[in-house]
């Protein structure tokens, strides 16, 4: 296993972090089998936040005992001292400890930003709680440019999260900044929220990069950890054949695809729009078109349910024209 520090927090951990997306979907005695591998293998950084619904508490059951082996990272969409303390508190219970090593601000819109950082904002119940020893450090996950560029100069920012992969490249100069001033660089996001199919490739790309200090790969079978180890660990330069295939995913998936994140949800039509465009990118991309127009007919709302509200649009951090998108959808599947 690969080792950094983790800028000015000083932590080691490993080049591969867990990302506690996906055990959503499983439960905390597949989530233990989970950590017990990753303790036989080296990786130690794991992220979660409190809006993951059941992943603190799965992780809290599952490093019983193993817990001082593991750097622990969670996030809070707390932007006020009293809601960011409670959130605090609420994942030492759920996590099952008494120190969080990394603690971070999540998601923060412009308005959020200079919330979190006013008189009563988050940032001072987050320096609170490091001085009570409940968190060792601060750090921010954004995915805005210009919110990441000014993050580099708030000095409670310890480390930074931004989505970083094979077709979004857009932070990489910031990210090469990030490495100037210390500040340690989780790249999330590393199969652009599930678009990207080849991990191998995609997690390869990320790791030759010196300036990120450790990718998050969402994680939810042993099999996934396995090879996600292998691909960052990897000894092997990029070869042409793996540039050229690079190549051919950004020019299939372009700028404008749904990254998953989910963000735009609640749907007030009741559609499940980041599923809609997983079935389009299948059916599109993949080639897959009779799972997709199956899978896609069995949706209790489907994209023709749009009545264009918008209020998806202000809430996707990519800002991605999603009634645009959903009329194209429902173009594709005939409803």
């Amino acid at each position: 296993m690969n080792y950094r520090i983790l800028g000015k927090t000083g932590l080691k951990i490993s080049r591969i972090g867990f990302g506690g997306i996906p055990i959503q979907k499983i439960d905390a005695a597949g989530t233990r089998i989970l950590m017990e591998q990753m303790l036989a293998a080296g990786v130690n950084y794991i992220d979660t936040a409190r809006a993951y619904t059941v992943s603190e508490e799965y992780l809290g059951e599952a490093l019983e005992g193993i817990r001082e082996h593991f750097i622990l990272a969670t996030k809070s969409m707390g932007r006020t001292k009293e809601t960011m303390a409670a959130d605090i508190d609420l994942s030492l219970s759920k996590l099952r400890t008494d120190y969080i090593d990394l603690y971070q601000v999540h998601n923060p819109s412009p308005a959020d930003l200079e919330a979190v950082n006013a008189p009563g904002g988050a940032v001072e119940a987050l320096k609170e709680a490091v001085a009570a020893g409940k968190i060792g450090h601060i750090g921010v996950t954004l995915h805005s440019v210009e919110l990441f560029e000014k993050a580099l100069e708030m000095d409670w920012v310890e480390t930074i999260m931004f989505p970083y992969n094979i077709v979004e490249t857009q932070g990489e100069e910031l990210i090469r900044r990030c490495a100037e001033k210390n500040i340690g660089f989780i790249a999330m996001k590393p199969l652009a929220g599930g678009a990207i199919e080849d991990s191998t490739l995609a997690l390869r790309y990320i790791a030759a990069n010196e300036n990120v200090t450790v990718v998050i790969p969402g994680m939810a079978e042993p099999r996934e950890l396995t090879e996600n180890i292998a691909a960052v660990c990897s000894k092997e330069p990029l070869s042409p054949g793996e540039l050229a295939k690079m190549q051919e995913i950004r020019d299939a998936l372009g700028t404008n695809f749904c990254r998953r994140c989910n963000y735009c949800a609640p749907c007030t039509a009741g559609i499940g729009i980041s599923a809609v465009f997983l079935m389009d990118g299948y059916l599109s991309r993949y080639g897959l078109e009779d799972w997709a127009r199956m899978r896609y007919s069995g949706m209790e709302k489907t994209a023709s349910d749009c009545v264009g509200c918008g209020v998806c649009e202000t809430r996707c951090p990519y800002h991605l024209p999603i009634r645009e998108m959903l009329k194209n959808a429902a173009r594709k599947f005939g409803k």
